[in-house]
């Protein structure tokens, strides 16, 4: 099973959404994260063993994050137009079309209709 570090830039409701569907959710708000910088996080989800679930593209710097040195790293790239109810399907669509190996050291870009994954 995946556990998931949820983002202070996400929605509480996606962690119900994904608890609701036996996925183990860390959010950052309750671990003493909150307001702490992108590293710190990082550093907390490798410890964890966590996927980084955020809609900070900045995780998408392979530079500063690199691929294959963490669990997984996916960001949510919505609109701001598009509802809570369709990105937490979205979302919940494109974990359970993804195996763990998908998540392993990689970086996943999920925006409407369309997943990519950048491979380690």
């Amino acid at each position: 099973m995946l556990k998931i570090l949820l983002d202070e830039n996400l929605s509480r409701s996606t962690a119900k959404t994904l608890r609701q569907n036996g996925f183990e959710v860390l959010e950052v708000r309750d671990c003493g994260l909150r307001g702490k910088s992108d590293e710190e996080i990082f550093d907390f989800a490798k410890k964890e063993k966590a996927v980084i679930l955020t809609g900070d593209i900045g995780f998408g710097n392979v530079l500063r994050f690199p691929l294959g040195v963490h669990h997984g790293i996916f960001v949510v790239h919505f609109p701001t137009e598009v509802s809570l109810y369709e990105i937490n399907r979205q979302i919940m669509a494109a974990f359970n079309g993804l195996s763990k190996e998908d998540f392993s050291g990689n970086l996943i870009i999920l925006e409407p209709g369309k997943i990519r994954i950048r491979r380690k």
